[in-house]
């Protein structure tokens, strides 16, 4: 009675549920029936009204054994949902979600490991799913959290802590996966969020056994095998980073910098060096600046502690920049116009701060400035040559310039330090080609004006960027100490261009002079020495040919001069400038492209003369010369030393012009008296006037009386006045006669003078010759005001050949004495 009663009451109910009810076997283990199962998946299509209503049954049955811990029939429960999602057209999906997320969320919510393994599958091909229509009532806040939460399983089966685990980082891939490509649902990029999902990423990530940081291409490669927490945590932080625009980058790295922060995981920096990769190489390739933004700020704010900061502090910026330093080479290739510039001046602004800390004794703040100058190399590194040179005048622009003389402060001695260092880093990624590109006027003037710091560290520095720049064919290291022993070396010699003549023409004679006063500094050591040699000896070897050797030469003979010249050089000093010099010259003959054996064989002979002699006047140099006596120094040497007129002669036995290296050194002391003076041609006219009329005339006190001696009997005529008529005589008879020889030889050497200044000298330095010693308008108002006091004419009488002299003379103006040929009589 009670059977047929029940078959009754089951007739009543509605269909779906007596499909639903049919899908489920007396047994568990028998697993769901597939044919039942078929009949309910074709009355759900056919009605698709009824999916609602099925999935609210389905949710109510598994809520029942969940409870009675029947955990077959919920498994069950779950793949009959999972038949009947996918099942649905897109069109009807929204009436079934809602009732399979409600499953969802009551299998994660229960303590079963097993439940929660399998609500998350169900979630993950529910997210795999394209809907067309939007939800805008769907929430994902409990699964991110309940997610987040399986990622940081303890449970004490290893084994299935990894599985929890596992299925955590997947079920935080779906809720990805489900809301980044839909505004319309809730939006995952919001701090709440981000907050849970980045964090548990970053936990499963950090418990690698090793990192490997890989491209996105090889990632894709390995996907196919059998995943492991922390390799599928550091896929989904991939996809979640490439799937942020840049509004959103932010809401990921905030929370990448406080786990690091909170979790103390920048020392050692293995794990940030590896995550932050992971995120340039993730990231869409225009948003990379972001990241060394980010980056740059979190160093700022681990700065902003002063000097007085803890020494965790400090460690853990130089940490952080180490990371920087890591990751800026891979921005650098999408890196243009002005965030160029920005992230130098960001290195450059954290440098200044680290300067200004003045932690010279930190250990930890070397290394951070270390970092920050490895950064600044590694992102010039991946800049086109054009863009590093004017990062390089950008750096140079920004180093405190301190004159010789002038006591700077010590923190300008660092920043200088520290800012030269990073030119240099920059510069060893610069790869010349011509001197011209590499050396633009603005920066070629910087370079010089720095030859001069205080500090003689700065100034070797500065010599080794020259190095770097110059050194085209790698000889630097072979001539990192003068030498005369070049045969060994098998240095590499081309040609000099046609370029780089054109660019030693304009600037050759700025970069001498600051070279040959580099080397007159009193503090300077044998380091400084020895990098002004390697510079020179680059200079020879790049540039030396016919047209530059008697210049290269003259320079040469003039650092040998100022070791004898030069009273603020030591003893060791001196010692090393003579034999800078002779290395040098013993140089030439092995980069000049010209058969120098005359040349060759007059400096081995001096060589030779030394090695006997004084051999502290010969390479290698010693960082002192405490055996010597009064009787070595060079002054007391000079037949061992290189001689200007033997030289000539050498040259030009080997069919070289020595015209220019006979001429007086521009380097010299009173060189800028040596240089031909342009006189103004009114001063020039006045002293012509005078020589002349006091040559021709006799002088006043003379008293000329050459024809009333004559006239007058008895008169005897004076000693003054023949020696006055002789002086004329003697003027007249050189006048007509032309200049002599030795006049001849002077004027061509003035001339080759005046020639050879007007091709070396810098532009600036002829102005400061060629001024007048007066003011034009001051001579103007003098000359006008002298023809305003004397007549146009003289007065009547005053032209006649019997008026008297005197008078005439004094009523002759001025511009018809001493320019006679301007005026028609």
């Amino acid at each position: 009675m009670a059977q047929g009663c029940c078959g009754c009451c089951s007739a009543l109910r509605p269909r779906y549920k007596r499909l639903v009810d049919n899908i489920f076997p007396a047994s568990p283990q028998d697993g769901l029936v597939k044919s039942n199962m078929e009949k309910l998946t074709f009355y759900s299509l056919s009605s698709p009204e009824k999916l609602d209503r099925i999935g609210e049954y389905l949710f109510q049955k598994a809520s029942r054994d969940i409870y009675r811990r029947r955990h077959g029939f919920v498994i069950i429960a779950m793949e009959a949902m999972d038949q009947l999602l996918l099942a649905c057209h897109s069109q009807t999906l929204n009436l079934f979600v809602e009732s399979f997320l409600k499953m969802v969320q009551k299998l994660l919510e229960s303590t079963d490991p097993q439940l929660q393994i399998l609500a998350t599958q169900s979630f993950v091909r529910f997210a795999n799913i394209e809907e067309d229509t939007p939800s805008y009532h769907r929430r994902y806040d409990f699964f991110v959290s309940k997610f987040s939460a399986m990622c940081h399983s303890n449970h004490g089966d290893t084994s299935t802590r990894d599985k929890i685990r596992l299925a955590g980082i997947q079920g935080l891939q779906g809720v990805i996966r489900k809301t980044v490509s839909d505004d319309l649902v809730e939006n995952i990029w919001e701090a709440q969020h981000m907050d849970k999902i980045v964090p548990s990423l970053l936990y499963n990530m950090q418990s690698a056994e090793k990192y490997e940081t890989v491209s996105c291409m090889e990632t894709e490669a390995r996907d196919g095998a059998e995943e492991e927490p922390p390799r599928l945590a550091e896929c989904c932080l991939r996809e979640l980073v490439g799937r942020a625009s840049f509004g959103h980058i932010r809401s990921v790295l905030r929370p990448v910098l406080t786990h690091f922060d909170r979790h103390e995981l920048w020392v050692p920096n293995d794990f940030a060096v590896h995550t932050f990769k992971i995120i340039m190489f993730s990231i869409q390739a225009q948003y990379s600046y972001s990241v060394v933004e980010a980056l740059m700020q979190h160093v700022e704010a681990a700065g902003a502690g002063g000097a007085g900061e803890p020494r965790g502090r400090a460690r853990v910026r130089a940490a952080c920049a180490a990371v920087l330093s890591h990751i800026v080479a891979i921005a650098a290739a999408d890196s243009v116009g002005p965030s160029v510039l920005e992230i130098i001046n960001n290195l450059l602004t954290n440098l200044r701060a680290s300067v200004a800390r003045d932690s010279e004794k930190e250990t930890d703040e070397k290394l951070y400035q270390e970092a920050l100058i490895n950064a600044l190399g590694e992102f010039s590194d991946h800049l086109p040559d054009f863009q590093k040179i004017d990062i390089m005048m950008f750096i140079v622009n920004k180093v405190p310039s301190t004159q010789r003389g002038a006591k700077g402060t010590k923190a300008d001695a660092m920043l200088q330090t520290i800012l030269l260092k990073s030119l240099l880093k920059v510069g060893t990624t610069y790869k010349t080609t011509e001197l011209s590109k590499a050396f633009p006027a603005a920066f070629l003037e910087a370079l010089l004006r720095l030859a001069a710091a205080a500090a003689p560290p700065s100034r070797a520095l500065l010599q080794r960027l020259l190095h770097t720049l110059l050194d085209r064919r790698h000889h630097a290291g072979l001539l990192r100490a003068p030498t005369v022993d070049y045969a060994e070396l098998g240095l590499t010699v081309e040609k000099c261009s046609r370029q780089d003549l054109i660019f030693i023409s304009k600037h050759g004679y700025a970069i001498f002079s600051s070279l040959y006063e580099g080397l007159q500094l009193e503090s300077n050591t044998l380091e400084n020495i020895e990098t002004i040699y390697t510079t020179l000896a680059l200079l020879c070897i790049e540039l030396a040919s016919e047209e530059t050797i008697c210049d290269i030469m003259q320079l040469i003979l003039a650092i040998q001069q100022s070791s004898v010249s030069n009273p603020v050089l030591s003893v060791a000093q001196q010692c090393h400038l003579v034999a800078v010099s002779v290395a040098l010259a013993a140089l030439l003959p092995h980069v000049v492209l010209l058969p120098l054996d005359r040349l060759q064989d007059y400096i081995d002979k001096i060589i030779e003369s030394r090695r006997e002699e004084a051999p502290h006047l010969l390479p290698p140099l010693q960082p002192d010369y405490p055996q010597l006596g009064p009787a070595a120094l060079p002054n007391k040497l000079p037949y061992l030393m290189i001689d200007q007129m033997a030289v000539c002669e050498c040259l030009k036995a080997c069919g070289v012009d020595a015209s220019r290296l006979q001429s007086p050194s521009p380097y010299a002391a009173g060189a800028a008296l040596a240089l031909a003076h342009r006189h103004s041609w009114v001063e020039a006219g006045a002293a012509q006037g005078r020589d002349s009329l006091a040559d021709i005339g006799a002088p006043p006190g003379a008293g000329l009386e050459l024809d009333s001696a004559h006239s007058s009997p008895g008169v005897q005529r004076h000693a003054g006045s023949t020696q006055a008529a002789g002086v004329s005589l003697e003027a007249l008879r050189r006048a007509a006669g032309g200049p002599s020889d030795a006049e001849r030889r002077e004027l061509e050497r003035r001339r080759a003078t005046l020639n050879n200044a007007f091709r070396t000298a810098p532009f600036h330095h002829l102005l400061t010759l060629t001024q007048p010693k007066y003011e034009i308008q001051e001579k103007l108002e003098e000359i006008f005001s002298s023809i305003s006091e004397e007549p146009l004419l003289p007065a009547s009488g005053a032209c006649s050949p019997a008026g008297n002299t005197k008078s005439y003379q004094q009523s002759v103006p001025p511009y018809t004495k001493y320019f006679p040929e301007l005026f028609l009589y």
